[in-house]
């Protein structure tokens, strides 16, 4: 059954302060459009939609070069200050239309069954509280409605997933806007209510070592058509 949360409890001004880390993630998530092959997978996960978008944490925009002629607005939600405006500076250069505002995943100053699809881009892995954020995402699509979702977390053999929950239990989020490296982006999704699409993991970069952030997997997932689904 559809989450109905009424989406009251909306923050105002800036929910995530981490300037330092925004700046750094803007220069190496520039870095990694060509290196990590980044720009090809944004590609690939944004192919196809159509109508009104909502991408939840927009970061500096990277996406938005790489959204389809067939969209007719996305709706950006960015918390961080310093990656908003970059965001918003990106959101100019779109060849469709960007509107880039403040808000939490938690909380998303947005109407119910407002939109076609919801983009999820490395995000979920410092959401604050995941169940609650898609369920923001649940109230806010369409009956119907496309997820499209890049994300990190968990992966590798036992060691690497060892190491994963260690980092996340010290210095990990600390250092790094909030992220943490294991958590599991697809079961959130299905705990959430979504139909899961096709999805498949990703290693980045493909040729290198395997760090602890290097698990990805690329996917789509749906919204239940009515509440009897």
């Amino acid at each position: 059954m559809p989450l109905r949360s009424t989406g009251s409890g909306r923050v105002s001004g800036d929910p995530v302060h981490h300037p330092l880390f925004a700046r750094c993630y803007a220069r190496l998530s520039a870095a990694a459009e060509t290196r990590a092959g980044m720009a090809g997978l944004r590609d690939r996960l944004l192919a196809g939609l159509s109508g009104r978008v909502i991408e939840i944490g927009a970061g500096n925009g990277l996406n938005f070069a790489h959204y389809p002629g067939a969209v007719s607005e996305v709706v950006a939600i960015e918390p961080e200050r310093t990656l908003r405006r970059l965001a918003r500076e990106a959101a100019l250069r779109a060849e469709v239309p960007v509107d880039v505002v403040p808000g939490a995943a938690e909380a998303l100053p947005v109407k119910s069954e407002a939109f076609d699809a919801a983009v999820f881009s490395l995000v979920l892995c410092s959401v604050r509280d995941v169940p609650r954020a898609l369920a923001e995402v649940r109230r806010v699509l369409r009956p119907g409605g496309q997820v499209r979702f890049l994300e990190h977390g968990r992966g590798g053999g036992a060691a690497m997933r060892f190491t994963q929950r260690a980092l996340d239990r010290t210095v990990w989020p600390h250092l790094s806007g909030g992220c943490h490296l294991s958590r599991d982006p697809v079961g959130a999704l299905r705990d959430a209510g979504f139909t899961l699409g096709p999805y498949r993991s990703l290693v980045l970069p493909e040729k290198g070592p395997r760090l602890p952030v290097s698990y990805c997997v690329l996917g789509m997932a749906w919204q239940p058509a009515d509440e009897g689904d």
